[in-house]
């Protein structure tokens, strides 16, 4: 039964606001993860170009400064950035899975992208629902991201953030058999001490919830504040500089049992955590408890889910006056006619 290899989970502060630079470091990750002999690399969420803790720091007005650079600096789908990741999957045999700000037309959302050992890609995934005050900077995804890939290391999935807060969303996930998920964090640093649910006690927690929950590994990659990014974003202010401290990379890998296995990094220093996963072991984590099957009580609670992908725009087909979102779903429709 056993299917061994090793993952890989980066904690490293990003090159804010600094796309080029931020692909070169990602590619740098990319190929030590590899060389170390891991099949699979997370990034942390919105990584590329860093995740906007300018939205927690001061009001509206303060936060405009950024605006701009933070949305030129965010990455399109097959754009030259986009190719270079795809690359770097291919020329190092691995799979990535990297948290982003994706522009999409004049609007941004928080974004994972999966790309197999090929470079072909897997998967682009949408946050359903930003937190907070991130809702100020990013749209929402829909059904269609709530998605685990077969793929030549398993089934894999991915979630950001306070997704792993969402309990129907999570359930989604569990239902369609996930092995391995990617957790993708920001930095754990906002806030540190003065709000506890922003803290690694609790976000770890809900990693290792899901590891349990879902009887699968978890690589839960954390990003952190760098100095560099502190002094960007709080501008030498104390009061700023204590709500966004540098640091906050606490970054895990869980086995199905909820144990942490891996190497472990200080919160301020970057790296990569690695473990020698087994995905023999979820059969006995199933075993124990599957809450999308034998441990289910259907009779009783049920969850109903739209996966349809959903779409401001439609285009009417005079010919056989559909509506029809995009190609994929064109050819669906004409199928089934």
């Amino acid at each position: 039964m056993s299917q061994q290899f090793k993952v890989a989970a980066v904690q490293a502060a990003p090159c804010y606001l600094d796309l080029q630079a931020g692909i070169e470091k990602a590619v740098k990750y990319i190929e030590e993860a590899a060389k170390a002999g891991a099949k699979l690399v997370v990034f942390p969420e919105t990584w590329l170009p860093g995740y906007p803790n300018h939205i927690w720091l001061g009001p509206v007005a303060w936060q405009m400064q950024f605006v701009g650079r933070y949305f030129e600096n965010s990455i399109e789908a097959g754009s030259e950035e986009d190719q270079a990741i795809a690359k770097a999957a291919r020329d190092n045999n691995i799979q990535v899975s990297m948290g982003l700000s994706e522009r999409a037309g004049g609007s941004l959302y928080i974004a994972q992208w999966h790309y197999d050992e090929n470079g072909e890609v897997i998967k682009r995934r949408r946050k359903l629902k930003p937190t907070h005050v991130e809702r100020t900077v990013f749209g929402s995804g829909d059904g269609s991201d709530l998605h685990v890939a077969e793929t030549s290391l398993g089934r894999i999935g991915q979630l950001s953030c306070w997704e792993h807060l969402q309990p129907l969303s999570k359930y989604a996930m569990y239902s369609d058999n996930e092995q391995i998920h990617c957790a993708a964090w920001p930095n754990l640093s906002l806030y540190k001490g003065g709000a506890y649910a922003l803290g690694h006690e609790v976000n770890n927690g809900a990693s290792m919830l899901y590891a349990v929950e879902g009887s699968c590994f978890v690589i839960a990659a954390c990003a952190l504040v760098s100095k560099e990014q502190q002094d960007i974003l709080c501008e030498g202010d104390p009061m700023k500089e204590s709500l966004c401290p540098v640091g906050g990379g606490y970054t895990k890998i869980y086995a199905p049992d909820g144990q942490s296995i891996g190497n472990v990094i200080p919160d301020t220093e970057e790296g990569i955590v690695f473990a020698d996963i087994d995905l023999g072991m979820i059969a006995y984590a199933k075993a124990a408890a599957d809450p999308a099957g034998h441990y289910a009580r259907p009779d009783v609670t049920r969850l109903m889910i739209n996966r349809k992908a959903q779409r401001p725009v439609m285009a009417f087909d005079e010919t056989s006056g559909l509506s029809l979102v995009d190609d994929s779903e064109t050819a669906e429709l004409q199928d089934a006619e």
